[in-house]
């Protein structure tokens, strides 16, 4: 196979570790701190990790190695959506792994958690792992959406480890995969199989953080390709000088994504969700924001701007949740199949009429055409709407128009407005990861299998002090059921990994906040360009703004 220069000079990068992780494997040490608890429900939690639970947090230091000597064989699976550097998190573990005792086994089961399940594996070695260093995308093994959570499965996974005589499992995921990884393993310590389970942070989203785990990794490589394709829009905006892009960013349950990009972009107008539900805005506030930046810049004689919207916007609307949770209602067992075979969208359009509330269909009959038409797609397999495919970045663009016609009706609107849409999902998340994720990433994968060979179980792998060089970050672990409060899903109580939402009193989002006014009018455009991978330091290895902001770096 050609390979591209670019290819080469990444497969000889050498990730930097953590300084107490680098020389050698005997020199880390590990200093025991204090027992946990979790975020909230802390009785109900112990109560269902009575074998996990409480468990200390664990630093790693430079020391004398005083693990206990065995020979190990280690499962890892990829588990949900793709993010750069999970290729250097399994080759960070299979170097500490082969460091240990070249004797070591690494396996990789195929196509995320159902590889588990169905024994599908490959046995890595020195050509296979070399072939996938500092590389993009999960391709060295597959991933899948499969959730580990039944008793039988459970049973499966406990005979498939059997058989290869698996000492541990280590399940690279976000907060779902994680939650999965911790069930697991109380499974795994209740029927003392001996096998230890280990997570680590995965997810673009940026929603798997707290005070210990400082940014999932593929954070920083996402956004940063987000930015500089949004930094490229913008020149080409500011050069043409006649569209608004109205640009969708990935980020469904959060909007760290779309509030980084802001960040290092600039953009008239950024939505932040968390903000918009905290202020209960409605579709027309909304609306009427955005379109404020338009009239403002276009009487200014600037017709033209960029506006940046997260992914699950319309969920944080309380209007548009409600109207979701009645059509969800409405369509509910066998009445999706009724529906479906009402003859055409008149017939459809009145069924929904009579089937909503008036103050719901009142939010569905502003709606553009295409946007009702989406809400009533192909459901998810619980039966309900799928907010992914509702083009939310058209939506807005549709009513700031109609709304700019009244106000060019009232006089008071005297620009031209003409849009263009994009939607920033896919291209982030196999990128070849920065030099920051690249490092996190294997430093991550090497740090997992220094918690196995410590005897940890139910651990996530923990790297902090992030913001600073590698040389100063700390390894370590902390036992997942500290991240984990009781939510509702479908209709039961479960145990979970809380997601983090943007923090409206942090320092990024305060930043943002004190700028955006100006943004909105000027054109104040940022143009982060590509990711750089070779060059000064503080080009290459700097961190995203938003952790540079919450450190009090920037």
């Amino acid at each position: 196979m050609d390979l591209s220069p670019l290819q080469k000079a990444r497969y000889e990068y050498s990730p930097k570790l953590p300084g107490m992780l680098r020389g050698g494997i005997s020199e880390i040490g590990v200093q025991v701190g204090e027992p946990t608890e979790s975020v909230a429900d802390q009785e109900q939690i112990k109560a269902l990790f009575p074998n996990t639970y409480g468990k200390n947090e664990i630093t790693f230091t430079k020391g004398a190695n005083t693990s206990a000597a065995k020979k190990q064989v280690v499962g890892v699976i990829l588990s949900g959506g793709q993010a750069p550097g999970g290729h250097n998190v399994i080759c960070g573990l299979y170097d500490a792994l082969k460091a240990t005792d070249k004797n070591n086994v690494l396996l990789g089961f195929k196509g995320g958690p159902s590889g588990l399940i169905d024994n599908d594996y490959i046995e890595f070695d020195d050509a296979y792992i070399d072939a996938y260093r500092n590389t993009g995308g999960f391709d060295i093994i597959g991933s899948g959406r499969t959730k580990l959570e039944t008793e039988e499965q459970f049973q499966i996974v406990t005979e498939v480890a059997k058989k290869h005589g698996l000492t541990a499992i280590v399940i690279i995921g976000g907060d779902d995969s994680n939650t999965n990884a911790a069930v697991l393993a109380e499974y795994m310590a209740a029927h003392n199989t001996g096998v230890q389970v280990i997570g680590c942070p995965k997810t673009i989203d940026g929603d798997l953080k707290n005070e210990d785990i400082e940014a999932s990794f593929g954070f920083d490589t996402a956004t940063k390709t987000y930015s500089e394709l949004i930094g490229n829009i913008e020149r080409d905006a500011n050069s043409a000088k006649k569209y608004w892009h109205f640009i969708k960013v990935m980020g469904r349950s959060a909007s760290h994504v779309a509030l980084e990009c802001a960040l290092e972009t600039q953009p008239n107008v950024c939505l932040i969700g968390e903000e918009v539900a905290a202020k209960k805005m409605s579709l027309a506030e909304i609306t009427n924001y955005i379109a404020d930046s338009v009239e403002k810049r276009g009487n200014n004689g600037e017709n033209f701007g960029v506006a940046i919207i997260p992914e699950g916007i319309v969920e944080f609307v309380p209007e548009f949740s409600k109207l979701i949770a009645e059509i969800n209602e409405l369509l509910a067992g066998s009445k999706t199949e009724a529906f479906n075979a009402l003859p055409d969208w008149d017939a459809k359009y009145e069924f929904i009429r009579k089937g909503l509330s008036a103050e719901s269909f009142a939010v569905f009959d502003i709606l553009p055409e295409f946007v009702q038409h989406q809400l009533f797609l192909e459901r998810d397999p619980h039966g309900n709407v799928q907010v992914s495919l509702i083009e939310s970045e058209q939506l807005f663009s549709e009513m700031v128009k109609n709304e700019l016609e009244k106000r060019k009706a009232a006089g008071t609107y005297k620009g031209k407005f003409g849009s263009q849409h994009h939607f920033f999902g896919y291209e982030g998340r196999c990128a070849f990861p920065s030099n920051f994720d690249a490092d996190y990433c294997y430093s991550l994968g090497y740090n997992a299998f220094m918690l196995i060979q410590y005897g940890c179980n139910g651990y996530l792998s923990k790297v902090s002090n992030i913001a600073r060089p590698a040389e100063e970050w700390v390894a370590g672990g902390m036992p997942i059921t500290k991240m984990m409060n009781i939510e509702r899903r479908n209709g039961k109580d479960k145990p979970v990994i809380r997601k983090a939402l943007v923090e409206l009193d942090g320092a990024p989002f305060r930043y943002f906040v004190a700028h955006r006014d100006e943004w909105a009018v000027k054109t104040a455009f940022t143009y982060p360009g590509a990711i750089q991978y070779f060059g000064p330091a503080e080009v290459c290895d700097r961190p995203t703004m938003t952790l540079a902001l919450e450190k009090g770096l920037d």
